[in-house]
């Protein structure tokens, strides 16, 4: 990591990590992994996580937004996709998870989102304005370039959000004991997410790696973006495969069914 301040100050390193399910959605396997069955589909949970300081919490990623999710216009427009569909619990699992770990939306800190696909920006919607939200340059830049149904992005998730949208360039010290590392490749400015917690440190992989076989195997995911992305993937896996090689670091896959993590919730 670079030897840099902090972009934030929520007094001290975090204590620990809420994870939080938000929804599914039917995924073929060859889309979560490279060379997987196109015909196999797998109903994925779409994840987030409050990461808790002293002085506030921090949101990574936000799951799918509501309000298009259920505007039947909007779904139309947004999710009529031939094989994939938004699948959301009743009520509202953003805002009842953080109320259940009692955390307060006006003591969010910051956001953090690991890329703009549709299944990450939703939880926009609930930040108190002016929230700042971080992403990678690159993956602004391809927002603003245009990335939009095509690339299963809803532009005004975050381009139409009260937020302060904050950019960063690669591995960057976002608070104290969390770090965004680069992990391109899925999309152009893809980033996950390191916490280090007493004894022991997370690495939130997000949509670097889906599955738990994406890190075991060091096979990167099936879906990639950009000129360079089959390559950029590979680097993306394999980094995460050495990180979950070392001792104390486990490495949260974004989306697979079975991770504990994302079944139950809990604060971990």
């Amino acid at each position: 990591m670079p030897d840099s301040a902090p972009l934030f100050d929520l007094g001290g390193p975090p204590s620990r990590i809420v994870p939080l399910v938000l929804g599914w959605e039917p995924i073929p396997e060859s889309v979560s992994l490279r060379g997987g069955d196109p015909a196999r589909f797998l109903l994925e949970p779409v994840t987030a996580a409050a990461v808790c300081f002293a002085d506030g919490w921090a949101l990574i990623d936000g799951g799918f937004n509501l309000d298009v999710v259920r505007d039947p216009t909007l779904r139309k427009q947004y999710y009529d996709y031939e094989s994939y569909t938004a699948v959301v619990p009743p009520g509202d699992a953003l805002a009842e998870g953080i109320a259940a770990a009692g955390l307060d939306w006006a003591d969010l800190g910051f956001s953090a989102l690991s890329h703009v696909h549709l299944d990450h920006t939703g939880g926009l919607r609930l930040a108190p304005a002016g929230t700042p939200v971080v992403l990678q340059r690159r993956e602004w830049d391809w927002l603003q370039a245009g990335a939009g149904r095509r690339e299963t992005v809803i532009p005004s998730d975050v381009l139409g959000a009260d937020v302060d949208v904050r950019l960063v360039d690669g591995d960057t010290v976002l608070a104290a004991g969390f770090s965004a590392l680069d992990t391109a490749g899925h999309t152009p400015g893809h980033q996950s997410f390191r916490v280090d917690l007493p004894g022991r440190s997370v690495v939130l992989a997000c949509d670097a790696a889906d599955l738990e076989r994406n890190v075991v195997e060091r096979i990167p995911c099936g879906w990639t973006g950009g000129p360079d992305g089959e390559g950029l993937a590979e680097r993306a896996v394999e980094r995460l495969a050495d990180l979950a090689a070392m001792d104390g670091v486990e490495v949260w896959p974004g989306h697979d069914p079975g991770w504990h993590a994302w079944s139950p919730q809990s604060a971990l």
